[in-house]
């Protein structure tokens, strides 16, 4: 049995790189001391109450040459994470003006607060809250939280809880173990490190054949051979918001453009069956030419006047990123692939249905199902006038597609390319790098927006690139109160940065979660219902005929 010794899991919560060693053929255990990396900024705010060393039993799996599977529990021995009941501050929606609430609130509120329960029989706490680690929200106090009492169980704050809603007041029980100012009881990571210089296979994204399903990423991995599989990408998960497993953000499987980019948001490129991959920030334009007429298209894949996450022109209350709102488009024209597999949406409109080489075949109402190998447009508004006038039956249209980076490139798509894209980004240029507010996870002029998404610790996966060019899949669980608390996006970048990453973002999270090896799944999901079924996934492939 040889040994050979490998940089990995040096700093999470940042210092100095310690080597960890691994047996080539054979699961083995390796203890790690996690201590701030040589260089590394000085943190602040959230940051600086997470520092601390801590020794990680990492247990490596050896999958097959060029792949290698690590686990290990980061855990902090400073950790008493406890349950309390948490005021919210009445706000208002920034974009809609309608009235909401957001987990914290300004000074003058918490202290006003604050009085309030006192006066009520209650023994109120003001914590401050400051801006995290991001590279494009303003720095020092975000805003304060009003909290009451500290329980060992969730039953026990809740009964509190409604005794001050009781009273008057908007409350939420929570565990303070969430906090990304607090230190964290634990966090399960598996970390799949491929090297595509070794690897015998490829790297590519799969949506399960069909754009237009949802599929459990541990169902694809074993259908598919995959040695490992993580969840991918936004999607829908509402049929309010559209079909349900559609991307809600750029997807390219095999070379053709499923989903559209919501505005310029974090990518991964999985160019030549992943053999080179980089993080951008990537945005999409798509045309159809009829004759010398052409025409925007703003959709692929999507359900006509309904945009999730927003960033398309004339999108309404935002053309910019945001996170999880459904913006709406009365003037818009879609296209749908032969991988949609669901029936196409109905309602007002023009729809053409095209062969493969793009000659209209029908015109007409909304509806139906796409044509094996041709596709489909459907437009509402002005772009069903336009369709109306220039796509005749027998005409042959025109589409091109475009993807760019941030620096005017452009990002080629063959049948060996893949992009799946999420948001933000973490890491950039072997920084971190987090530019929450431009990607729409967060939004420093409304505190009721993307706070719990981004500040609180939740599941996450994220995706990167290390100095050595190789791809970096990891999983942390969260949502599992003293087992498993998950990350903020902060604490997701610097574990990034620890890994060795060079350019890192963050993946679709949360119960959508998952990793699996060899076709199973090896972390714990958050769902009560288990494993969630997602809208793409992106998997390490064997070579065809390879054991």
């Amino acid at each position: 049995m040889s040994v050979r010794a490998e940089t990995f899991g040096h700093a999470v919560r940042g210092g100095r790189r310690r080597a960890g060693r691994g047996l080539v053929p054979a699961t083995v255990l390796a203890l790690v001391a996690f201590v701030p990396p040589a260089g590394a900024s000085t943190l602040t705010g959230n940051a600086a109450a997470n520092t601390a060393t801590n020794t990680v039993a990492w247990t490596t799996r050896h999958v097959t040459p060029g792949v290698e599977v690590r686990t290990g529990v980061l855990s902090d021995p400073r950790a008493a994470g406890v349950w309390t009941v948490t005021v919210q501050a009445p706000a208002v929606n920034r974009l809609t003006g309608a009235a909401t609430w957001a987990p914290l609130g300004d000074r003058g509120w918490a202290d006003t607060t604050a009085g309030q329960l006192r006066a009520a029989g209650f023994a109120p706490r003001v914590e401050r809250v400051t801006w995290d680690q991001y590279a494009d929200t303003p720095h020092g106090t975000m805003g304060w939280q009003v909290r009451v009492g500290e329980y060992a169980t969730q039953a026990e704050a809740g009964t509190l809880g409604s005794a001050m809603s009781a009273a008057g007041f908007r409350t939420s029980v929570e565990w303070t173990g969430y906090d990304g100012r607090r230190p964290a009881d634990a966090e399960r990571v598996h970390v799949a490190v491929v090297d595509p210089a070794r690897l015998r296979g490829t790297v590519e994204v799969s949506d399960g054949g069909d754009a237009a399903d949802r599929e459990k990423t541990s169902t694809v991995a074993a259908r598919l051979g995959s040695l490992v599989g993580v969840n991918g990408g936004f999607f829908v998960t509402s049929d309010a918001d559209g079909v349900q497993g559609t991307s809600a953000g750029l997807s390219a499987v095999r070379g053709e453009l499923q989903s559209m980019a919501a505005g310029s948001r974090a990518a991964l490129i999985l160019a030549d069956g992943g053999r080179h991959i980089r993080v951008a920030d990537l945005s999409t334009t798509v045309t159809v030419r009829s004759g010398s007429a052409v025409h925007a298209v703003q959709g692929v894949n999507r359900v006509p006047g309904k945009v999730r996450n927003c960033g398309r022109p004339g999108a309404v209350p935002t053309e910019l990123p945001r996170q999880d709102l459904t913006c709406s488009l009365p003037d818009d024209l879609v296209r749908f692939t032969s991988e949609f597999g669901a029936p196409l949406p109905t309602g007002p409109g023009v729809q053409v249905v095209l062969d493969r080489h793009g000659v209209v075949l029908s015109e007409g109402d909304r509806g139906g199902s796409v044509p094996a190998g041709g596709s489909v447009l459907q437009g509402t508004g002005t772009s069903a006038a336009w369709l109306a006038e220039h796509a005749a039956t027998g005409r042959r249209l025109e589409l091109r597609e475009t993807v760019r980076d941030t620096s005017g490139r452009q990002v080629p798509l063959g049948p060996d390319d893949s992009i799946v894209s999420a948001a933000p980004t973490l890491v950039e240029d072997g920084r971190v790098h987090i530019d929450a507010a431009a990607e729409g996870t967060l939004d420093p002029l409304d505190l009721s927006f993307g706070f719990a998404w981004s500040n609180v610790r939740q599941p996450r996966t994220l995706a990167g690139v290390d100095g050595r060019g190789r791809l970096l899949l990891v999983t942390v669980d969260g949502r599992q109160p003293g087992v498993s608390e998950g990350f903020t996006l902060a604490e997701a970048a610097r574990f990034m940065r620890s890994l060795g990453a060079v350019q890192a973002l963050n993946l679709d999270g949360g119960g959508s979660t998952a990793m699996a090896v060899d076709g199973s799944l090896v972390n714990t999901t958050s769902d009560a219902t288990g494993e969630r079924a997602v809208g793409d996934t992106v998997q390490v492939l064997p070579r065809a005929g390879q054991d």
